[in-house]
């Protein structure tokens, strides 16, 4: 009986030693790369010139031109992300002044990104109370770069816009030291590409500035309230800033304390055009129609053309 119990127990040992051979042998083949598959490298491909590839992603993919800020550095690509360039420009400049956002993005209107020329407005990022503004811009797609200063001293700014109507003439328009609804806020002008900049004279408003531009270099706009606006507040000039004059808004009844911001007016073939949207808490047809206004005198009276669906603004 104890002969049989360990012939019993001695052939149990050796199947389940086949049995484990076979099983190593079965994985070691599923394990193993079949002929003609290379081993997977889970590091990143780095991309021509830069960091990896699959680490830096356009703000926008769909667009030819477009940048990044990831690992805190601005980048910008012309071939949506297969190849890209470093601007010279710390991140935290970008931002400097009253600003409150998760920085993925550059703020609206304080950057050019064409095919002719990338520019940036930005600020020394210190904790002084007056501050350098600076433009640092490419016309050679980033091949090389150039940063002039547009004024040494100014506050915290909020609203920062950079535009240029030609190859020579452009204009920053800033505004800073807020202090409820109310700030300081000026135009800038450059006549020699970038360069060098004058100051214009003060519009004498100190209303918080909602948008602005000029469509040449005569004609430029300051569009002012953010807080509770009851009507357009658009001031003009048509001598280079030398002077700004409040325009007078024809609205009609039914669009009485509906369309109350201007945005920048346009040149539309011999007349300009400017909307005038609703507000922080425009509710008429939903909020996002806006007021279509046509001048005939270069931007003094504006007369009420149309309404403007959200999605015929969208593609303007």
């Amino acid at each position: 009986m104890k002969s049989f119990v360990l012939g019993i127990s001695a052939l149990m040992i050796a199947l389940l030693t086949i049995i484990s051979i076979f099983v190593y042998q079965k994985s070691d083949f599923f394990i193993t790369s079949p002929p003609g598959f290379s081993e997977i490298d889970d590091t990143t491909v780095s991309a021509p010139g830069g960091p990896a590839a699959d680490a830096l992603r356009p703000v926008d993919y769909e667009a030819s031109i477009s940048y990044s800020l990831q690992n805190d550095e601005l980048r910008l690509t012309y071939n949506q992300g297969e190849d890209w360039v470093n601007v010279p420009v710390e991140k935290e400049q970008l931002f400097s002044g009253e600003y409150q956002g998760n920085k993925q993005q550059l703020m609206e209107h304080s950057y050019i990104l064409t095919e002719d020329r990338a520019a940036f407005l930005h600020a020394e990022s210190s904790n002084q109370r007056l501050r350098s503004i600076f433009l640092t811009y490419s016309l050679d797609q980033g091949t090389t770069w150039e940063t002039f200063e547009i004024t040494d001293a100014f506050p915290a700014m909020r609203f920062r816009k950079v535009d240029f109507v030609n190859d020579q003439f452009g204009y920053v328009i800033v505004s800073g030291d807020r202090t409820m609804s109310q700030e300081f806020s000026t135009v800038f002008l450059t006549h020699d590409g970038g360069e060098t900049w004058e100051e214009t004279n003060n519009s004498g408003v100190s209303r918080m500035i909602a948008d602005g531009g000029f469509v040449d270099e005569s004609t430029g706009f300051l569009s002012f309230g953010t807080i509770d606006p009851a009507e357009p507040m658009l001031y003009v000039t048509q001598n280079g800033g030398n002077n700004w004059e409040e325009a007078a808004f024809h609205i009609p009844e039914e669009y009485n304390h509906v369309f109350v911001i201007a945005e920048t007016p346009v040149q539309e073939e011999d007349q300009l055009t400017v909307l005038v949207n609703q507000g922080p808490n425009g509710d008429y047809a939903g909020g996002f129609v806006k007021g279509k206004f046509v001048s005939e005198d270069n931007g003094e009276t504006w007369d009420f053309l149309e309404e403007v669906d959200p999605d015929e603004t969208a593609s303007e």
